[in-house]
């Protein structure tokens, strides 16, 4: 006699790739923490927003240095 194998399906990973490995608790936690939704600053190379103060004027340089 021989047994009968059962084919397990393999389990369906989501869409995106979160880079989180196994996510076991909180899945809507782990999407909004993970590197999809990080907040990216885009500094501006042309334009109104593109000017650039230098440090002395922006209060930003050292006291000992601006004296």
């Amino acid at each position: 006699m021989t047994k009968n194998k059962v084919k397990k399906h393999p389990k369906n990973q989501g869409g995106c790739e979160l880079g989180r490995g196994v996510i076991k608790d909180n899945f809507l936690a782990a999407v909004v923490t993970s590197r999809l939704f990080k907040q990216q600053i885009i500094i501006a190379k042309k334009g109104k927003g593109a000017y650039q103060r230098t440090q002395k004027h922006k209060g930003q340089e050292s006291y000992l240095i601006a004296v």
